[in-house]
């Protein structure tokens, strides 16, 4: 028998204050950990620069390249928790759709306008400001290293999409086969590492598809009340990660450093041993997370970060490049040595910058979060095939060029641009016509189904069994 998530929770003897009800079909736990992953990418993404600037060039270094500073990245390494609540989010959503009788294509229809069409503004700004600000006179290699670097953010969305479109058939399979799946593709990983190692290195890039897909499939597992064992998960991840660094070709580092063989790019075993490591621990403070979801403040907080999260992940990037060109590249300043005291004085200042430059960033460019509906349209299963492969091309094009001066990402954006426009389908004019009819009939046209899906009732909230 598999085991259950969790036990049904304790009423309140009152209503709960307005600030935490949460929406009727959200699973908090899996809200606040999503919040909590592209937070964490925030955080480090603006922390770890080493920066400094002499005769027109930019040095870049990492602080976690100092000694001891990897046992910080397998925390701070968050993409498996990102990938892990992608992965219940998209088989809470694929089963509410499927209750309502919709069907595979229509479904990835709408996670590939979710995904793709926020990249659009991205791409808008990031493709001609380049050529503006050589033409202003900058010195050239500040300006391509943050246009690259603007668009590798973009390698999370590209695998990402590879998740959503295997997740209609992955869940089937995982409905047959339950944890067997995951376990085949963690061996798949344990196989390609050992290719990568003995000589072949570009086989490692299989694990692209076999770490991601195994760590999106635990949340298959986790939205079915499959998953437990959650201590073994834990001690077992962090010490098999451990014991292949200690033991094996792994560096200790879960983010890619200079000079060093990466874990993330492409990943590898160590890094999902941390990942079955990080699930595993925050499922045993689970119902501590659900408790802490529902403080008014901390609903607030989620409430108001949740629309806007892919907005802060593509943009906070292009707020550091704002703060570094004024303070690295305008006045001189460089990066005092990582956990000085310098260092540490002036981090928080640092952040606050920052936050100041992305706040308007956020308000200008969350309202192209939500694409725009396909008018209650089926766009058909070759359409959404096509439209998934253009979007996916299109990002991993960006990711690998970034926005350098080129043709490549004009056509990066343009498969993108293509992508979204062929899921989403205007109304056919015979529809409008109909709808006009029913309307002079005195009768009311039935409203257009949203694109967007929303979760069902939320799991079980009391303890979680260990």
């Amino acid at each position: 028998m598999p085991a259950q998530l969790a036990v049904p929770p304790v009423t309140p003897a009152g209503p709960p204050p307005p600030a935490a009800r949460t929406r009727p079909g959200r699973d908090v736990f899996i809200d606040l950990l999503r919040l909590f992953g592209i937070g964490m990418v925030v955080l480090e993404h603006w922390s770890i620069p080493v920066l400094s600037y002499a005769g027109g060039q930019v040095t870049t270094g990492n602080a976690f390249s100092a000694p001891g500073a990897f046992l910080i990245t397998w925390i701070t390494q968050v993409m498996p928790l990102v990938f892990f609540a992608g992965g219940a989010a998209n088989a809470i959503s694929h089963r509410s759709h499927a209750a309502r009788g919709g069907g595979d294509a229509r479904w990835l229809a709408g996670r590939v306008r979710r995904l793709a069409w926020p990249v659009l503004p991205l791409a808008v700004v990031w493709i001609p400001l380049p050529h503006l600000l050589l033409a202003l006179g900058l010195a050239e290699q500040p300006v391509l290293v943050a246009a690259r670097l603007a668009g590798q953010l973009l390698w999370f969305l590209a695998i990402y999409l590879v998740a959503v479109a295997a997740t209609p058939w992955l869940l089937r399979l995982g409905e047959r086969f339950g944890g067997r799946v995951p376990a085949a593709l963690a061996v798949a990983a344990v196989l390609t590492d050992v290719i990568r190692f003995t000589g072949a290195e570009a086989a490692g890039y299989a694990n692209v598809v076999f770490v991601w897909l195994a760590v999106h499939q635990l949340g298959f597992l986790y939205a079915k009340g499959r998953l437990a064992g959650f201590r073994l998960m834990a001690a077992g991840g962090f010490a098999t990660a451990a014991a292949l660094v200690a033991f094996g070709p792994y560096p200790g580092s879960m983010i890619g450093l200079p000079g060093a063989i990466s874990n993330m790019a492409p990943p590898t075993v160590a890094l999902l041993g941390v990942a079955f490591g990080q699930i595993g621990l925050a499922m045993l403070l689970r119902p501590r997370i659900v408790r802490l979801a529902a403080r008014p403040r901390v609903a607030r907080v989620a409430a108001w970060a949740g629309p806007r999260m892919m907005t802060v992940y593509l943009w906070h990037m292009s707020a550091l490049f704002v703060v570094a060109g004024v303070a690295v590249v305008g006045f001189g300043l460089a990066t005092p040595a990582p956990a000085s005291a310098a260092w540490l004085a002036g981090w928080p200042l640092w952040l606050a910058a920052l936050a100041l430059v992305a706040w308007p960033l956020i308000r200008l460019f969350a309202r192209h979060e939500e694409p725009p509906a396909a008018a209650g349209a089926d766009p058909g299963a070759l359409r959404v095939a096509a439209a998934t492969g253009l979007a996916g091309a299109g990002l991993l094009t960006l990711t690998v060029t970034g926005f350098a001066p080129g043709v490549a990402p004009m056509l990066g954006a343009a498969a993108v641009l293509t992508g979204v426009a062929l899921v989403t389908p205007m109304r056919r004019r015979a529809s409008a016509r109909a709808s006009r009819t029913a309307a002079v009939a005195g009768l009311s046209a039935p409203a257009a189904q949203p694109s967007s899906q929303t979760y069902p009732a939320n799991l079980p909230v009391g303890r979680s069994r260990r």
